[in-house]
């Protein structure tokens, strides 16, 4: 996976977003921290792109926002277009755990599907508490390495080329059971 050239520049560009979206749901950081759990602090060190997201923070923004987390990173990023070669195709790293993610296909005008490719690393877990958006349908394919993934009671163990799919309904969890990286995809269409 090649990584992102100007990461502060995504930063920055991904911190402003979430402002937008904040004041454009004329919501107060202190609305937000309790719609999230997230502190009021944390939250506007995001804001100001003094810290970077984590991946469960992100998707704890995207639900109180209504926004799939591939609908943020592109428009952080800009106007989709309707080609995206793999060399400009941006990388987005959790920096708690290494959890790297793109958007492959992003979300554009009209479009519905997303899809994003992922890669988690040995041991590493990643607990969503809730669906970015509820009913929200993800398709799981696991191009390498071992990948736990559940849904609201639902386990899959999945190994390079199983897939799973499902629509989102309560906590969803992606946990790498290897010993290398996961490397997966995962098409999702919101309801």
């Amino acid at each position: 996976m090649r990584e992102d050239v100007e990461p502060d520049v995504m930063g920055r560009r991904l911190a402003e977003r979430l402002a937008a979206l904040r004041v454009g749901h004329a919501m107060s950081l202190d609305d937000l921290a309790a719609a999230t759990g997230i502190s009021r602090a944390t939250l506007s060190r995001i804001e100001r792109a003094e810290v970077s997201p984590t991946a469960v923070q992100l998707n704890r923004l995207c639900a109180a926002h209504g926004w799939t987390l591939s609908r943020l990173m592109a428009a952080a990023e800009g106007e989709a277009p309707a080609l995206v070669r793999a060399a400009d195709q941006r990388f987005w790293t959790d920096p708690s755990n290494g959890f790297r993610r793109r958007a492959a296909s992003p979300p554009g005008p009209g479009l519905r599907v997303e899809i994003v490719e992922a890669e988690l690393p040995a041991g590493v877990a990643i607990d969503y508490d809730t669906p970015p958006v509820p009913g929200m349908e993800q398709h799981v394919l696991v191009l390498s390495g071992a990948l736990e993934f559940g849904d609201a009671g639902q386990s899959f163990a999945l190994r390079a080329g199983d897939c799973a799919r499902v629509k989102l309904r309560g906590p969803t969890r992606f946990r790498n059971a290897g010993r290398g990286p996961a490397r997966y995809v995962v098409a999702i269409c919101p309801p």
